[in-house]
């Protein structure tokens, strides 16, 4: 029972249909529905809702490099990482399916029914992101792990209890004005994934709607990328908040630590992300 509860509220397929559509719309209207602005804050304020309907009973975990950095850092057991990342990457494959099919017709008319990679009517970075034609393996691996790092870093603030934090409630939409921060500066080279779910799932579902295997070979098979990129931010933003911030808070009162039901549970176990 506990794990079917996990897995329901990691599996949130609206966080693709509602961000990935915000790009589907700017893209199948060629600009007249939709543009950077947007999709930076459609995609960011998808994130906040799905916080918001999966908080209670998963704490909103839709993104496998936060589960993994929440239990590198001892916010959350290990056992319970295979189940939320297998959920998340469901609910992301489940949500483009979704999106493909509320815009079928759309797609089959903005290229003569073709289903394009690269070129002027491409579809494909509607689901995944591909990097500029100037971008390095190097710097696209680089910029994730930045992006993934700064992610992270401003998570562990919020949900830490000794930081200033947010009030109760807010957390969500605090996190979705960072994702618009970061979209906002860093996703000019790749579209600033951070998100191995995000990415991968929506990769592999357009490789068998009809795109074609292509899709991972790319950009110097570029796929990669968003995947392995930001767990190693994620590990790099936890340990940077470790070191620079988390430690050099004061201890806590003995007294009101054991005034702490043993049963309550942790903050970082509450929070959730992209």
């Amino acid at each position: 029972m506990w794990v079917w509860k996990k897995i329901k509220g990691s599996v949130e397929p609206e966080t693709l249909v509602l961000g990935c559509g915000s790009v589907a719309q700017a893209v199948l209207s060629r600009g007249h529905f939709g543009g950077i602005i947007t999709i930076n804050t459609g995609f960011s304020m998808a994130v906040a809702m799905a916080i918001y309907v999966s908080a209670g009973v998963s704490g909103g975990h839709i993104n496998p490099a936060v589960s993994f950095a929440l239990c590198l850092f001892g916010r959350m057991k290990w056992f319970k990482f295979p189940f939320y990342v297998g959920a998340q990457f469901l609910g992301a494959f489940a949500g483009a399916a979704t999106l493909f099919g509320i815009y079928y017709d759309a797609f089959m008319s903005f290229a003569g029914g073709k289903l394009l990679i690269v070129g002027e009517n491409a579809t494909a970075h509607i689901f995944a992101t591909y990097p500029a034609p100037y971008l390095s393996l190097v710097n696209a691996f680089a910029e994730q792990v930045v992006a993934t790092m700064f992610l992270l870093i401003v998570i562990f603030a919020i949900f830490d209890s000794r930081n200033l934090g947010v009030p109760r409630g807010l957390e969500p939409v605090v996190i979705g004005f960072l994702i618009v921060t970061i979209a906002s500066s860093l996703g000019m080279n790749s579209g600033c994934a951070m998100n191995p779910a995000r990415d991968l799932s929506p990769r592999l579902f357009t490789a068998l709607a009809g795109w074609g295997f292509e899709v991972f070979t790319v950009g110097n098979n570029f796929w990669w990328i968003p995947v392995v990129g930001p767990l190693v931010g994620a590990a790099a933003g936890g340990l940077v908040y470790f070191l620079l911030i988390e430690i050099h808070h004061p201890d806590l009162n003995p007294d009101l630590e054991a005034e702490q039901p043993e049963d309550k549970p942790e903050k970082y176990e509450l929070n959730a992300i992209m």
